[in-house]
């Protein structure tokens, strides 16, 4: 079976096949390699233009690990999504989904696993870099908890998928980003592999 197996010879025509099929070149030069990032993990150029990322996301994120924050992932997918090799030496990359109190929380208020993970995030929300890229209920859940007191991330990069409540959750957040430098990409689509792709473009341009 004859296939291409070289794999910088991959990335070199799998971005040369983005850039012919859709125009990124009034982006930033960073925003653009997160939006290019982002379609390379999906395979889909046409969801370029409900992509909303904000042109400092980088600057923040960069900001973020400097100073040892965490980054805070919804799922595991998430989580083991990210090149942890990139990242500067004591940043942690966590996520609350599997801990005891999680589920005990889920249990007792009724609410989904995710939402009760988020919860747990809020003694260490500050200043964190928060990755979302299954739940609207997680980004609902940080949004109310910021909306009611807990101080801001430095970047949400938000990336839920569904056919209940995605959409609504991240035009909330497109509309309001509560102090955060935000990516996400407006409608139903998402996945843990798109909001891993972003957080990656930040730190293989930085850190590669």
């Amino acid at each position: 079976m004859d296939f291409l197996n070289d794999p910088a010879e991959i990335y070199r025509r799998s971005f040369a096949a983005i850039e012919a099929e859709v125009d990124l070149s009034a982006l930033p030069p960073d925003v653009r390699a997160i939006a290019t990032r982002v379609i390379h993990s999906c395979g889909m150029t046409g969801i370029a233009p409900l992509l909303r990322i904000d042109p400092e996301l980088p600057e923040a994120v960069l900001a973020a690990l400097a100073a040892e924050r965490p980054v805070l992932c919804d799922v595991e997918m998430v989580r083991c999504g990210i090149i942890r090799r990139l990242l500067p030496e004591g940043v942690e990359v966590m996520c609350k989904i599997n801990d005891e109190e999680a589920i005990e929380r889920a249990e007792r208020l009724s609410v989904t696993r995710s939402a009760a993970a988020t919860a747990l995030w809020r003694p260490m929300l500050e200043g964190a870099v928060c990755v979302i890229g299954n739940a609207p209920t997680a980004l609902f859940t940080l949004m109310e908890m910021i909306d009611n007191g807990a101080p801001p991330p430095a970047a949400i990069i938000a990336f839920p998928v569904g056919f209940v409540g995605a959409e609504e959750s991240k035009d909330e957040l497109d509309a309001n980003p509560r102090g955060a430098k935000i990516a996400t990409l407006l409608g139903r689509q998402g996945g843990a592999g798109m909001a891993a792709a972003a957080f990656n473009a930040i730190t293989t341009a930085a850190f590669s």
